[in-house]
Protein backbone atom coordinates (compact mmCIF):
# COMPACT_ATOMS: atom_id res chain seq x y z
CA UNK A 1 0.00 0.00 0.00
CA UNK A 2 0.86 3.28 -0.95
CA UNK A 3 0.93 5.84 1.93
CA UNK A 4 -0.07 9.33 0.64
CA UNK A 5 1.25 12.79 1.13
CA UNK A 6 -1.82 14.14 3.17
CA UNK A 7 -3.18 10.54 5.01
CA UNK A 8 -4.03 10.09 7.71
CA UNK A 9 -3.37 6.39 10.04
CA UNK A 10 -6.64 4.49 9.78
CA UNK A 11 -9.30 5.72 12.35
CA UNK A 12 -7.23 8.82 13.52
CA UNK A 13 -8.93 12.09 12.69
CA UNK A 14 -7.80 15.86 13.09
CA UNK A 15 -9.65 18.14 14.86
CA UNK A 16 -10.38 21.74 13.38
CA UNK A 17 -10.00 24.96 15.48
CA UNK A 18 -14.00 25.16 15.64
CA UNK A 19 -14.22 21.40 16.97
CA UNK A 20 -10.93 21.84 19.32
CA UNK A 21 -13.06 24.74 20.98
CA UNK A 22 -15.76 22.60 21.89
CA UNK A 23 -13.84 20.35 23.10
CA UNK A 24 -11.91 22.41 25.27
CA UNK A 25 -15.46 24.02 26.76
CA UNK A 26 -16.56 20.48 27.35
CA UNK A 27 -13.11 19.24 29.14
CA UNK A 28 -13.23 22.58 31.27
CA UNK A 29 -17.37 22.27 31.80
CA UNK A 30 -16.99 18.67 32.54
CA UNK A 31 -13.86 18.54 34.61
CA UNK A 32 -15.48 20.95 36.92
CA UNK A 33 -18.50 19.25 37.98
CA UNK A 34 -16.23 15.98 38.67
CA UNK A 35 -13.87 18.14 40.77
CA UNK A 36 -16.91 19.48 42.40
CA UNK A 37 -18.22 16.51 43.29
CA UNK A 38 -15.01 15.53 45.14
CA UNK A 39 -12.78 14.03 42.61
CA UNK A 40 -9.07 14.83 42.19
CA UNK A 41 -8.11 14.99 38.30
CA UNK A 42 -5.59 12.16 37.47
CA UNK A 43 -3.16 11.70 34.09
CA UNK A 44 -1.59 7.98 33.69
CA UNK A 45 0.84 7.32 30.89
CA UNK A 46 -0.16 6.73 27.36
CA UNK A 47 1.88 4.13 27.12
CA UNK A 48 2.16 0.99 29.41
CA UNK A 49 2.78 -2.58 30.21
CA UNK A 50 1.15 -5.10 27.92
CA UNK A 51 1.87 -7.63 30.50
CA UNK A 52 -0.46 -5.63 32.79
CA UNK A 53 -2.94 -3.39 31.44
CA UNK A 54 -3.28 -4.84 27.85
CA UNK A 55 -3.87 -8.48 28.87
CA UNK A 56 -7.02 -7.06 31.51
CA UNK A 57 -8.22 -4.19 29.78
CA UNK A 58 -11.19 -6.45 28.61
CA UNK A 59 -10.28 -4.55 24.79
CA UNK A 60 -9.88 -7.49 22.60
CA UNK A 61 -6.05 -8.22 21.94
CA UNK A 62 -6.07 -7.17 18.33
CA UNK A 63 -7.54 -4.00 19.16
CA UNK A 64 -4.51 -2.91 21.09
CA UNK A 65 -1.74 -0.45 19.20
CA UNK A 66 1.46 -2.47 20.27
CA UNK A 67 4.94 -1.63 20.28
CA UNK A 68 8.18 -3.10 21.66
CA UNK A 69 10.45 -0.49 24.32
CA UNK A 70 14.55 -0.62 23.95
CA UNK A 71 14.64 -3.25 26.55
CA UNK A 72 12.05 -5.49 24.76
CA UNK A 73 9.20 -5.07 26.47
CA UNK A 74 6.08 -5.08 24.74
CA UNK A 75 3.63 -1.68 25.26
CA UNK A 76 0.52 -0.17 24.27
CA UNK A 77 -1.09 2.40 24.14
CA UNK A 78 -3.83 2.62 26.40
CA UNK A 79 -6.83 0.86 25.22
CA UNK A 80 -8.77 2.43 28.43
CA UNK A 81 -8.80 4.57 31.55
CA UNK A 82 -10.31 1.95 34.16
CA UNK A 83 -7.48 -0.18 34.04
CA UNK A 84 -4.64 2.28 34.10
CA UNK A 85 -6.24 4.36 36.96
CA UNK A 86 -7.02 0.90 39.43
CA UNK A 87 -3.40 -0.04 39.02
CA UNK A 88 -2.35 3.74 40.03
CA UNK A 89 -4.99 3.07 43.15
CA UNK A 90 -3.42 -0.20 44.07
CA UNK A 91 -0.25 1.09 43.67
CA UNK A 92 0.11 3.89 45.52
CA UNK A 93 -3.40 5.48 46.45
CA UNK A 94 -5.01 3.27 48.34
CA UNK A 95 -2.22 2.40 50.81
CA UNK A 96 -2.55 6.44 52.05
CA UNK A 97 -6.66 6.29 52.41
CA UNK A 98 -9.68 4.74 51.48
CA UNK A 99 -12.07 4.82 49.01
CA UNK A 100 -10.42 7.35 46.39
CA UNK A 101 -12.08 9.36 44.13
CA UNK A 102 -10.21 9.96 40.76
CA UNK A 103 -11.55 11.86 37.90
CA UNK A 104 -9.90 12.22 34.12
CA UNK A 105 -10.15 13.44 30.61
CA UNK A 106 -7.89 11.65 28.40
CA UNK A 107 -6.98 10.07 24.97
CA UNK A 108 -7.53 6.35 24.72
CA UNK A 109 -6.51 3.93 21.43
CA UNK A 110 -8.39 0.94 20.15
CA UNK A 111 -7.18 -0.35 16.66
CA UNK A 112 -9.98 -1.04 13.93
CA UNK A 113 -9.91 -2.62 10.80
CA UNK A 114 -10.16 -0.98 8.08
CA UNK A 115 -13.84 -1.43 6.87
CA UNK A 116 -14.88 -0.55 10.33
CA UNK A 117 -15.05 3.28 9.96
CA UNK A 118 -14.65 4.39 13.56
CA UNK A 119 -12.04 5.90 15.49
CA UNK A 120 -8.84 4.82 16.69
CA UNK A 121 -8.15 7.51 19.41
CA UNK A 122 -10.73 9.28 20.92
CA UNK A 123 -11.07 11.10 24.44
CA UNK A 124 -12.87 10.09 27.21
CA UNK A 125 -13.81 11.85 30.66
CA UNK A 126 -15.22 10.10 33.81
CA UNK A 127 -14.13 8.95 36.97
CA UNK A 128 -13.31 5.77 39.31
CA UNK A 129 -14.35 5.47 42.55
CA UNK A 130 -12.25 2.82 44.44
CA UNK A 131 -12.59 1.48 47.70
CA UNK A 132 -16.25 1.48 48.29
CA UNK A 133 -18.29 -1.56 47.81
CA UNK A 134 -21.83 -0.47 48.63
CA UNK A 135 -24.84 0.68 46.64
CA UNK A 136 -24.23 4.14 47.48
CA UNK A 137 -21.36 4.22 45.50
CA UNK A 138 -23.09 2.82 42.56
CA UNK A 139 -25.28 5.18 43.30
CA UNK A 140 -23.05 8.26 43.49
CA UNK A 141 -21.40 7.58 40.13
CA UNK A 142 -24.99 7.70 38.14
CA UNK A 143 -26.01 10.50 39.85
CA UNK A 144 -22.82 12.63 38.93
CA UNK A 145 -22.89 11.07 35.28
CA UNK A 146 -26.30 12.42 34.77
CA UNK A 147 -25.17 15.67 36.55
CA UNK A 148 -22.10 15.85 33.89
CA UNK A 149 -24.55 15.40 31.11
CA UNK A 150 -26.66 18.47 32.50
CA UNK A 151 -24.31 20.73 32.69
CA UNK A 152 -23.08 19.97 29.13
CA UNK A 153 -26.99 20.67 27.69
CA UNK A 154 -27.53 17.24 26.83
CA UNK A 155 -31.06 17.18 26.51
CA UNK A 156 -33.18 13.59 27.46
CA UNK A 157 -30.28 11.58 29.06
CA UNK A 158 -31.42 8.38 29.68
CA UNK A 159 -29.48 5.50 31.38
CA UNK A 160 -29.75 1.44 30.88
CA UNK A 161 -28.88 -0.55 34.00
CA UNK A 162 -28.38 -4.28 34.35
CA UNK A 163 -26.71 -6.35 37.11
CA UNK A 164 -24.26 -8.71 35.56
CA UNK A 165 -24.23 -10.84 38.81
CA UNK A 166 -27.40 -10.80 39.38
CA UNK A 167 -28.20 -12.35 35.95
CA UNK A 168 -25.66 -14.77 36.42
CA UNK A 169 -27.23 -16.05 39.26
CA UNK A 170 -30.43 -15.97 37.10
CA UNK A 171 -29.21 -18.01 34.29
CA UNK A 172 -27.76 -20.56 36.35
CA UNK A 173 -31.19 -21.37 37.60
CA UNK A 174 -32.39 -22.29 34.00
CA UNK A 175 -29.48 -24.67 34.05
CA UNK A 176 -26.79 -23.78 32.24
CA UNK A 177 -23.50 -24.09 32.28
CA UNK A 178 -20.88 -21.11 31.82
CA UNK A 179 -20.49 -22.32 28.23
CA UNK A 180 -23.98 -21.52 27.91
CA UNK A 181 -23.96 -18.52 29.49
CA UNK A 182 -21.24 -16.94 27.51
CA UNK A 183 -23.53 -17.89 24.05
CA UNK A 184 -26.43 -16.00 26.37
CA UNK A 185 -24.25 -12.88 27.13
CA UNK A 186 -23.24 -12.78 23.85
CA UNK A 187 -26.85 -12.21 22.42
CA UNK A 188 -27.57 -9.65 25.61
CA UNK A 189 -24.35 -7.76 24.35
CA UNK A 190 -25.27 -7.73 20.45
CA UNK A 191 -29.06 -6.68 21.17
CA UNK A 192 -30.47 -9.50 18.79
CA UNK A 193 -33.60 -10.58 20.37
CA UNK A 194 -34.23 -13.03 17.15
CA UNK A 195 -30.95 -14.37 17.68
CA UNK A 196 -31.81 -14.80 21.69
CA UNK A 197 -35.12 -16.84 21.00
CA UNK A 198 -33.55 -18.87 18.38
CA UNK A 199 -30.59 -19.60 20.80
CA UNK A 200 -32.94 -20.10 23.43
CA UNK A 201 -34.64 -23.10 21.72
CA UNK A 202 -31.33 -24.95 21.23
CA UNK A 203 -30.37 -24.36 25.47
CA UNK A 204 -31.71 -27.51 27.71
CA UNK A 205 -34.07 -25.32 29.26
CA UNK A 206 -37.53 -26.76 30.17
CA UNK A 207 -40.18 -26.42 27.56
CA UNK A 208 -42.62 -24.76 30.70
CA UNK A 209 -39.80 -22.14 31.28
CA UNK A 210 -38.77 -21.27 27.87
CA UNK A 211 -41.51 -18.44 27.57
CA UNK A 212 -39.75 -16.75 31.48
CA UNK A 213 -36.54 -17.61 29.58
CA UNK A 214 -37.01 -15.34 26.32
CA UNK A 215 -38.77 -12.42 29.02
CA UNK A 216 -35.88 -11.70 30.10
CA UNK A 217 -34.62 -9.45 27.22
CA UNK A 218 -38.39 -7.40 27.69
CA UNK A 219 -37.63 -5.85 31.13
CA UNK A 220 -37.68 -2.01 31.84
CA UNK A 221 -38.04 -1.86 35.36
CA UNK A 222 -37.09 -3.48 38.79
CA UNK A 223 -40.24 -4.61 39.63
CA UNK A 224 -40.35 -7.18 36.43
CA UNK A 225 -37.32 -8.49 38.01
CA UNK A 226 -38.49 -10.07 40.95
CA UNK A 227 -40.47 -12.76 38.68
CA UNK A 228 -36.78 -14.39 38.23
CA UNK A 229 -35.71 -14.13 42.17
CA UNK A 230 -35.47 -16.97 43.85
CA UNK A 231 -36.88 -16.33 47.31
CA UNK A 232 -34.64 -19.26 48.74
CA UNK A 233 -31.78 -18.18 47.41
CA UNK A 234 -30.38 -15.59 49.43
CA UNK A 235 -27.70 -13.97 46.97
CA UNK A 236 -29.91 -13.19 44.59
CA UNK A 237 -32.64 -11.86 46.96
CA UNK A 238 -29.79 -9.67 48.71
CA UNK A 239 -29.10 -7.94 45.30
CA UNK A 240 -32.38 -7.56 44.34
CA UNK A 241 -32.79 -5.69 47.17
CA UNK A 242 -30.06 -3.54 46.60
CA UNK A 243 -31.71 -2.74 43.17
CA UNK A 244 -34.68 -1.82 45.05
CA UNK A 245 -32.89 0.68 47.27
CA UNK A 246 -31.25 1.81 44.19
CA UNK A 247 -33.80 2.92 42.31
CA UNK A 248 -35.06 4.85 45.26
CA UNK A 249 -32.39 7.10 45.75
CA UNK A 250 -32.08 7.69 41.84
CA UNK A 251 -35.94 8.82 41.76
CA UNK A 252 -35.03 10.76 44.62
CA UNK A 253 -32.10 12.36 43.08
CA UNK A 254 -34.50 13.11 40.23
CA UNK A 255 -33.60 10.62 37.49
CA UNK A 256 -37.06 8.42 37.99
CA UNK A 257 -38.12 8.93 34.54
CA UNK A 258 -34.43 8.63 33.06
CA UNK A 259 -33.34 4.82 33.80
CA UNK A 260 -34.60 1.63 32.35
CA UNK A 261 -34.20 -0.97 34.06
CA UNK A 262 -32.92 -4.03 31.29
CA UNK A 263 -31.96 -7.63 33.40
CA UNK A 264 -30.60 -8.62 29.86
CA UNK A 265 -28.42 -5.38 29.67
CA UNK A 266 -24.47 -6.44 29.60
CA UNK A 267 -21.48 -5.16 28.72
CA UNK A 268 -18.91 -5.96 26.28
CA UNK A 269 -16.53 -5.09 28.92
CA UNK A 270 -15.88 -8.18 30.70
CA UNK A 271 -14.07 -6.73 33.92
CA UNK A 272 -17.26 -5.48 34.71
CA UNK A 273 -18.90 -7.77 38.15
CA UNK A 274 -21.64 -6.12 39.70
CA UNK A 275 -24.37 -3.04 38.48
CA UNK A 276 -23.33 -1.68 34.73
CA UNK A 277 -24.85 0.68 32.59
CA UNK A 278 -24.74 2.57 29.33
CA UNK A 279 -25.92 6.41 28.86
CA UNK A 280 -27.65 7.95 25.86
CA UNK A 281 -28.81 10.87 25.02
CA UNK A 282 -31.06 12.74 22.03
CA UNK A 283 -29.89 12.98 18.74
CA UNK A 284 -27.00 10.12 18.83
CA UNK A 285 -28.12 6.27 18.28
CA UNK A 286 -25.54 5.22 20.29
CA UNK A 287 -23.82 5.32 23.77
CA UNK A 288 -22.64 8.45 25.33
CA UNK A 289 -20.89 6.36 27.65
CA UNK A 290 -21.25 3.68 29.88
CA UNK A 291 -19.97 2.32 33.74
CA UNK A 292 -19.98 -0.15 36.79
CA UNK A 293 -18.90 -2.12 39.02
CA UNK A 294 -15.27 -3.47 38.40
CA UNK A 295 -14.74 -5.21 42.07
CA UNK A 296 -12.73 -8.30 39.87
CA UNK A 297 -10.59 -6.16 38.09
CA UNK A 298 -8.74 -4.90 41.52
CA UNK A 299 -8.40 -8.61 42.54
CA UNK A 300 -6.08 -8.72 39.73
CA UNK A 301 -4.03 -6.22 41.40
CA UNK A 302 -4.08 -7.86 44.87
CA UNK A 303 -6.78 -5.92 46.25
CA UNK A 304 -10.46 -6.66 47.65
CA UNK A 305 -11.79 -3.55 47.40
CA UNK A 306 -14.76 -2.59 45.60
CA UNK A 307 -14.47 -0.23 42.14
CA UNK A 308 -16.93 1.32 40.39
CA UNK A 309 -17.34 4.20 37.64
CA UNK A 310 -18.11 5.34 34.35
CA UNK A 311 -16.60 7.04 31.39
CA UNK A 312 -18.33 9.00 28.52
CA UNK A 313 -17.31 9.44 25.26
CA UNK A 314 -16.47 12.73 24.00
CA UNK A 315 -16.87 12.59 20.42
CA UNK A 316 -20.33 11.51 20.89
CA UNK A 317 -21.33 14.05 23.11
CA UNK A 318 -19.76 16.63 20.21
CA UNK A 319 -22.00 15.44 18.08
CA UNK A 320 -25.17 15.80 19.80
CA UNK A 321 -24.12 19.08 21.74
CA UNK A 322 -25.86 22.65 20.60
CA UNK A 323 -23.87 23.54 17.79
CA UNK A 324 -25.26 27.34 17.95
CA UNK A 325 -21.70 29.41 17.96
CA UNK A 326 -22.31 32.57 19.82
CA UNK A 327 -21.74 35.83 18.33
CA UNK A 328 -17.56 36.31 19.05
CA UNK A 329 -16.44 39.65 19.28
CA UNK A 330 -13.19 39.02 17.05
CA UNK A 331 -11.51 41.69 16.00
CA UNK A 332 -9.02 42.03 13.05
CA UNK A 333 -6.08 45.18 12.98
CA UNK A 334 -4.42 45.14 9.46
CA UNK A 335 -1.27 46.67 9.52
CA UNK A 336 2.34 48.23 7.40
CA UNK A 337 5.69 48.38 8.26
CA UNK A 338 5.14 52.14 9.81
CA UNK A 339 2.23 51.41 11.83
CA UNK A 340 3.87 48.00 13.52
CA UNK A 341 4.02 49.87 16.81
CA UNK A 342 0.82 51.16 16.95
CA UNK A 343 -0.68 48.39 15.67
CA UNK A 344 0.42 46.66 18.75
CA UNK A 345 -0.75 48.63 21.07
CA UNK A 346 -3.90 48.96 20.40
CA UNK A 347 -4.00 45.44 20.25
CA UNK A 348 -2.17 44.98 23.81
CA UNK A 349 -4.87 47.37 24.91
CA UNK A 350 -8.21 45.41 23.16
CA UNK A 351 -6.83 42.23 25.08
CA UNK A 352 -6.73 43.76 28.32
CA UNK A 353 -10.37 44.27 27.73
CA UNK A 354 -10.98 40.85 26.86
CA UNK A 355 -11.49 40.96 23.29
CA UNK A 356 -9.81 38.68 20.87
CA UNK A 357 -7.06 40.38 18.64
CA UNK A 358 -5.75 38.98 15.42
CA UNK A 359 -2.81 41.14 13.75
CA UNK A 360 -2.26 40.60 10.55
CA UNK A 361 0.71 42.56 8.31
CA UNK A 362 -1.70 43.42 5.23
CA UNK A 363 0.87 43.39 2.67
CA UNK A 364 1.32 39.95 3.17
CA UNK A 365 -2.29 38.50 2.66
CA UNK A 366 -3.49 38.96 -0.77
CA UNK A 367 -7.30 38.79 -0.57
CA UNK A 368 -7.68 41.21 2.14
CA UNK A 369 -11.27 42.07 1.70
CA UNK A 370 -12.06 38.26 1.92
CA UNK A 371 -9.88 37.64 5.35
CA UNK A 372 -11.55 40.66 6.68
CA UNK A 373 -15.03 39.36 5.94
CA UNK A 374 -14.45 36.48 8.58
CA UNK A 375 -14.10 39.05 11.41
CA UNK A 376 -16.76 41.02 13.23
CA UNK A 377 -14.60 44.17 13.33
CA UNK A 378 -11.85 45.53 11.17
CA UNK A 379 -9.54 48.38 12.61
CA UNK A 380 -7.55 49.29 9.28
CA UNK A 381 -4.13 51.16 10.25
CA UNK A 382 -2.61 50.94 6.50
CA UNK A 383 -0.58 54.22 5.86
CA UNK A 384 -2.29 56.18 8.76
CA UNK A 385 -0.34 58.96 10.57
Amino acid sequence: MTIQMFEKPLGMRDDFPFIAKKKAELRSNGTAIIQQAGYDLLQTPTLEYYETIGKISAIADNALFKLLDSQGETLVLRPDMTSPIARVAASKLLKEKMPVRLGYYSNVFRAQKREGGRPAEFEQMGVELIGDDSLYADAEVIILAWNVLKNLDIKSSRFVIGHTQLLQLILEDFGLDQEQIEKVHSAFVSKNSVGFESLAKQLPIEPSRLESFVGLMSTSTVEEWQQWIDPANTKQTSLFEDMKKLKNILERSGLADAVTYDLSFNSHMTYYTGLVFEVYGAGSGFPLGNGGRYDGLMKQFGLQVGATGFGLRVDRLLEIISADAEQENHTLILFDEPNEERAFDKAQKLRGEGVRVTLQFAPAVLAIDEFSALFSDVLRMEGAN
